[in-house]
């Protein structure tokens, strides 16, 4: 992708799309971790948050691809599918952030 002088619209809005599915990935796999919490199965829970942190990486990977074209002046035409993805991605970062924290406390 950086290889492109600019990207059209629709070239962003794909991107956003792989952003919403990793994260959307990452983000099933940290609520099933909570769920696994509930119900004591505590030893599926790492596996999930690292299954989470991979997808987490590639979406991340993504939106700095698109961070770094930004900086060097690329034009990008940013729609709302972008928008929502750096939400999507942004609010898994943080439940991410909190599973741990939540896990314990079933533990407890």
């Amino acid at each position: 992708m950086s290889s492109e002088k600019n990207l059209t619209r629709q070239d962003i809005g794909m991107i956003g799309f792989e952003i919403v599915a990793y994260a959307g990935d990452a983000r099933s796999s940290l609520l099933e971790a909570i769920k696994c919490a509930k119900r004591g199965e505590f030893e599926k829970i790492d596996g999930l948050v690292r299954d989470a942190q991979e997808n987490l990486n590639i979406a991340h990977a993504k939106q700095t691809e698109m961070l770094a074209l930004d900086a060097q002046g690329k034009e990008l035409e940013i729609g709302f599918i972008m928008i929502h993805a750096q939400d999507h991605l942004m609010t898994t970062m943080l439940l991410k952030d909190i599973v741990y924290d939540i896990c314990e406390i079933y533990k407890k």
